[in-house]
Parts: structure tokens; C-alpha cells; sequence
């Protein structure tokens, strides 16, 4: 699975580069430098420019995928933003600026970790009278719409907040569909859609496509249908675009393996049939030999309650050769580490196939990863393809180094770690630890395992996300602890570990909450997953008092007491969550998600809340890509690829929303 793994947040500039940019509401802007640009070769330069191209043209089609309305609502706000005639310093227009921001960032109104809609600082009488003081010509509205019309049109889903309160909604006992924003489904109850996808699958099939993921779920005259995104479908104005920079970055590829998998990805954005999608993911995943690789597709579906559909993504990336080595060295024991599992022996794979791993270098990013992005990638989410042919698993090497070189002294570890003891054990590993941890989640912990014959892999319905993130987070926090990576040289101290297990614990049970607004829930897959984990293993470790939140000079602390009882306890719980995957046991998902992920203490919450606001941090970060020019000869061949930091985040999301507005603002 594509593991979104948002890091811990953690406590700024090095050789000279400014990591960190502006911050407003509860984001940061960073930077993430391409290092090894420059020793690429021109020809590789030339492919990463072009897939770069074609990265940036879908990102119309994650606004839409977010939200009906979103498109339409970030036209209209982007021509105030840059043509309203009024004082733009008043507190109506800073508010609308910020809310822009925010809306660019989360690609919609909604946020994009939270999944709440935003609510806007300014009335609705002064975007009224905004719309009405600008080129009604630059406005995004309908056939024969007047400005007034267009406020008909969007005002109660900007202001109302009882209007699509949730992009993504997770609650118990409710209709997901019909209470979620995201724009997969129109005029479709939960029960509809199970019921037509269901009726589909054949339990027999060895090798299924993975139904309804690159479609949108729709009613016409009372019959449900696929609007499949495809040249020629839904989407296919952008879709054209990112096809035809795929077709200048075959030309150029570095080998026949890699143009092939070029060719089979323009050749399911034409027929959008999932078979074709299957082929190009084995394809890719037996590509081992390039420099460069990219996703570019319909990817990860937590932006689908229900997570069948998939959100347009894409990354440009090559090997970073050195830190390679690393990864390289797991990956060449996966059988050791499959066999030693502490799951059940009937949920673990005979013959470990395909694992390979690399560090990567981001070269840039689109879609659901922008701004905000992952650190680690695992694909393809196929189950069959993977147990048959593989998969691929990177952690991305330069946007872990700026997460850390701009969490530099910020002093959150500080306010909350419990001691100077823990305080000196992040210190020294922690940075090892976090990668280290990536590299188990992601080359092992997602490509560990197996269903029994007969599971649906979509039988764990709205709990499927959670499930598997707390799957491949505890076979990397057991495996951190084994003397297994002392004896491949992958940790400096046998007590490295602790720096992990302190950290996780401490932000799985507290300091993860400062993303989440007072009197909320916890909603977001990842967010869920570590507090699951977290909770359990502190009431099932109570007894003993393996951890305990302990109070201190009036505050509250997470304490360990005994590191190795907690590895067991996290080998427990990973056998429970194979198994719960393994055999498709919806109930106990359900219950266990329920009942450690979901719900916080009002009052430890109000705790951490305040004590974080007096740092002065932004819980959320996210990147602004580097700006690549091609340079070219009087006969417009390409001779080099320059690289640019200094694009500042509005100008970018403004040329951005100028150069790749692909779609109609209603789809």
C-alpha cells in the first residue's frame, strides 16, 4: 500500500538551502532540495522534466475528485485574491487570503488531514461584494450566470457548516456516502454501491481487478453507472495532457523496460480498463534497473470512505545510490524477517516474491502527494500482484532530511518527552530510527503477509485503511527492536530502538492530538492507526505498568517502563491485526478500530492543546516543488535542465491554477 506516512511531528537550514518557508493557520510551507540533479544525465534531466510536466497536469482532477465544488470555489476566490480593487490588508481580505491558502494546500475546502471543512474567516457579504468588484469575465461561472447566481451556487457550501461538513466520513453506523463530500459517488447510498460492487466479483478469481478504482459512481434515470476517468471519459482533458508528456518521456527513456512501462500506463489512461492497469503494475514493479522511476496515476483511496476509488497522484524520482545500500540490505533478508514474524503461520507467506527497496530522491510532486506528501511508498496496492510478482518500496530519502532540518529546535520533543534519559535517546537516533522504521513499514511491514484463499481484500470495507497501516507500523516497531539489525549493521546500539518506541508512544497517545481540533474524533487512517496501537498496548501492558501517562509538575507524560515487554506487546497486537486481515474479520475491525482509535479525552486534549500553542508551531507541513526550465538549441532540442528554489507558494499555486487548469470548473 502507498503508506502516506506523515512523520512524528518533531522539534533549519544546512549547506546553505532555506528549508523552510511561510506558515499560516496550522501549515508550514517547506522546501525539499533535488540533491544529485546536476550529475544526472541530460538525457535523464530530459525525463524528468517531461514526467515533472506530466505530473502537475492532473492536479485539477484531485479538486474535483475532493469535491464537486471545489474547482469552482478556488476560481473564484484566486480572481479576488488577485484582482479585488479594496484595501487588501482589512481583516475580511488576510482572512480570505489564509483560506485560499488553506484551500490550495488541501486541494478543497475540506482539510486534508482531518477531513473537516474549513471555516472562513470572512462573511459572505464581503466575498459578495468581492465578486461583484472584479472582472465578472475572470469569474468562473455558468452559461448565462450572473455573479449573484454564482453565490446561489457555493455560498452554503462555503458557509454552512452543516453543508458537507466531511470530505471523508468515518463514523460508525452512518452512510458513509451520503454524509461524505468527496465527489466518487453522486445520488449513491453505502448499500447501493456495496451491493453493485459486490455483485462483480467472482471469489474464485486468483486474480482480481481492484473494482470501481478509476471511476466515479453515479445515478442516472434510477440505474447506477461507472463514469470511468479515461481519454474520452471523465477527466479527459487533463488526462490527454499528462498522456501526451508520457508519450515525450517514452522517446527518451533510459531502457526498453522502463519505455514499456511508459507505454502501458498511456495505455490504460486510454481504455481505462483495469486489466490493462494490472499489466502496467507488473510491469512496473519488474522495471528494477532505472535510474528514474514515477507513480502517475489513480493511486491510494483514502479519500474514499469506502476505499475503493482512487486519488490521481504522482511522483518523479531517482535512486539515491549510497543510501540505497541500506534499504537494499532489508530487502535481502525479507524471507528471514517473513519467517521470524510472531504472526500465525497459516498468515504468512511461504516464498517471500519481489521485495526491492531503494531510497529516492523526490524530483516532484502532484496530485493527492502535494503539498502535503508521504515519506515512504509501497506498491502496487494489488494483493494478488503483489503475493505473485512483488512490489516496490522506497522511502524518499530528501523529504525525510527537510521534515528534519526544519523540525530543528522548534522544541515540542522538549515539552512533552518525560526526561532528559528520553530527551538524549531521540536525540542520538532518532533520526536513524525514523528512517529505519519507514524502511520496515514500507519494504516489509505492507509486503508481509497473506489472505487466506477466498478474502475479499475489500471485505474490511471502511476500517481496511487503519488495519493495514497498524500492520505494517507494528512489523516495523517489532523488527526495530531485534538483534537481527545490530548483526546487519543497521543500528549503531543495540538501545536504538528506544528512541522509536519512546517517540511513537508518546505521539500515538498525545502529541499527534495537536492536529485535531477540540471536541473532534480522531478520523484520518494514520492518525487512527498509531493511537491504536498506542492504546492498546498501554491497557493490555497496564498490569505491569509497561506504559503510563504519569503527571509532572502539573503536566501530563508518557513513561516506558519496560521496552522489551512493550516489543512483546507489539508483537501481540501485530498478530491480532494479520490475523483480523488475514481472514477478513470485519467485526473485529470494526471493534478494534472503535475501541482504541477513535474517541480522546476532552481534558488531556485541552492539556496537550495548550501547551503545543505556546511553541508556536504548525502541526502540518507541506512542500513547494523546485521549478525545472528546459534549455533549448535554434531547433528547440532540449540541451540542459536548470533547477529553482526560489518560487514562492502562492506564485506557484497561482501559475499552477494558470498553466495546468485542465478541466471545466463543473464536471
Amino acid at each position: 500500500m502507498f503508506a502516506s506516512c506523515n512523520p512524528t511531528p518533531k522539534e533549519e537550514t544546512t549547506d546553505n538551502f532555506n528549508y523552510t518557508d511561510e506558515q499560516f493557520a496550522d501549515l508550514q510551507m517547506l522546501r525539499y532540495k533535488v540533491h544529485g540533479f546536476e550529475e544526472l544525465t541530460l538525457k535523464q534531466k530530459e525525463l524528468v522534466y517531461y514526467l515533472s510536466q506530466a505530473a502537475l497536469e492532473g492536479r485539477d482532477i484531485l479538486f474535483d475528485q475532493n469535491g464537486k465544488h471545489n474547482l469552482v470555489i478556488r476560481k473564484m476566490l484566486e480572481t479576488v485574491y488577485t484582482e479585488y480593487p479594496g484595501d487588501k490588508e482589512s481583516k475580511d481580505f488576510k482572512a480570505l487570503e489564509t483560506y485560499l491558502k488553506r484551500v490550495w494546500f488541501s486541494n478543497g475546502i475540506h482539510h486534508h488531514y482531518g477531513c473537516e471543512k474549513f471555516i472562513p474567516g470572512f462573511s459572505a457579504e464581503f466575498l459578495r461584494n468581492a465578486l461583484n468588484s472584479v472582472n465578472a469575465a475572470n469569474l468562473p461561472l455558468a452559461e448565462g450566470q450572473t455573479v449573484d447566481q454564482l453565490c446561489e451556487e457555493v455560498f452554503d457550501v462555503i458557509f454552512d457548516p452543516t453543508v458537507m461538513p466531511k470530505r471523508v466520513n468515518q463514523a460508525d453506523n452512518e452512510d458513509l456516502l451520503m454524509t461524505s463530500a468527496c465527489n466518487y459517488y453522486e445520488g449513491v447510498s453505502q448499500q447501493e454501491a456495496e451491493d453493485f460492487y459486490n455483485a462483480m466479483k467472482d471469489p474464485n478469481d486468483p486474480s482480481p481487478i481492484m473494482y470501481g478504482m478509476n471511476s466515479k459512481l453515479v445515478k442516472e434515470n434510477g440505474k447506477l453507472v461507472e463514469k470511468v476517468w479515461k481519454v474520452g471519459g471523465l477527466y479527459s482533458d487533463a488526462i490527454e495532457k499528462i498522456v501526451g508528456w508520457l508519450e515525450k518521456a517514452a522517446n527518451v527513456a533510459e531502457n526498453d523496460k522502463q519505455k514499456a512501462v511508459i507505454e502501458k500506463l498511456i495505455e490504460f489512461y486510454r481504455d481505462g480498463d483495469l486489466k490493462t492497469f494490472d499489466e502496467y503494475s507488473i510491469t512496473w514493479v519488474n522495471d528494477l534497473d532505472s535510474r528514474i522511476d514515477f507513480v502517475n496515476c489513480f493511486t491510494e483511496s483514502y479519500g474514499d470512505p469506502l476505499g475503493m476509488k482512487a486519488s490521481w497522484e504522482s511522483i518523479v524520482n531517482f535512486k539515491d545510490l549510497e543510501a540505497t545500500k541500506r534499504t537494499e540490505t532489508i530487502s535481502a533478508n525479507a524471507q528471514w524477517f517473513e519467517d521470524h514474524s510472531p504472526v500465525d503461520k497459516r498468515f504468512k507467506k511461504e516464498k517471500v516474491k519481489g521485495i526491492t527497496a531503494k531510497v529516492i530522491t523526490a524530483a516532484m510532486l502532484g496530485g493527492d502527494l502535494y503539498p502535503s506528501t508521504a515519506i515512504g511508498i509501497n506498491l502496487p496496492n494489488s494483493n494478488w500482484i503483489r503475493s505473485a510478482h512483488g512490489s516496490k518500496s522506497v522511502t524518499i530519502g530528501n523529504l525525510t532530511d527537510a521534515y528534519s532540518q526544519a523540525s530543528k529546535g522548534g522544541g515540542l520533543v522538549k515539552e512533552f518527552a518525560y526526561s532528559e534519559e528520553e530527551l538524549k535517546l531521540i536525540e542520538q537516533y532518532a533520526d536513524i530510527t525514523d528512517n529505519l522504521h519507514t524502511d520496515l513499514h514500507e519494504c516489509l511491514g505492507h509486503g508481509s503477509g497473506k489472505l487466506l484463499p477466498g478474502v475479499d481484500p475489500d471485505t474490511l470495507k471502511a476500517y481496511g485503511s487503519t488495519i493495514e497501516e497498524a500492520r505494517a507500523d507494528l512489523f516495523g516497531l517489532y523488527y526495530l527492536a531485534d538483534d537481527k539489525l545490530t548483526e546487519l549493521g543497521l543500528v549503531p546500539s543495540p538501545d536504538a530502538y528506544k528512541a522509536q518506541y519512546y517517540s511513537y508512544m508518546m505521539n500515538g497517545l498525545m502529541t499527534q492530538l495537536v492536529r485535531i481540533n477540540q471536541g473532534n474524533n480522531i478520523e484520518e487512517a494514520h492518525m487512527r492507526n498509531r493511537a491504536l496501537i498506542a492504546r492498546w498496548v498501554m491497557e493490555k501492558g497496564a498490569g505491569e505498568k509497561v506504559v503510563e501517562m504519569v503527571k509532572k509538575d502539573g503536566k501530563t507524560y508518557v513513561k516506558v517502563n519496560d521496552y522489551q515487554k512493550l516489543r512483546q506487546l507489539f508483537g501481540d497486537l501485530l498478530a491480532e491485526i494479520q490475523r483480523i486481515k488475514s481472514e477478513g474479520d470485519y467485526i473485529a475491525a470494526r471493534d478494534i478500530v472503535e475501541n482504541y482509535a477513535v474517541k480522546i479525552d476532552p481534558t488531556l486534549h485541552a492539556e496537550i492543546l495548550e501547551r503545543y500553542k505556546s511553541l508556536n508551531l504548525a502541526p502540518y507541513k507541506g512542500f513547494i516543488n523546485p521549478v525545472y526550465t528546459a534549455v533549448t538549441d535554434e531547433n528547440g532540442n532540449i540541451t540542459d535542465v536548470t533547477i529553482d528554489y526560489t518560487e514562492g507558494y502562492a506564485e506557484q499555486m497561482l501559475r499552477y491554477s494558470s498553466e495546468y487548469a485542465n478541466l471545466p470548473y463543473r464536471n
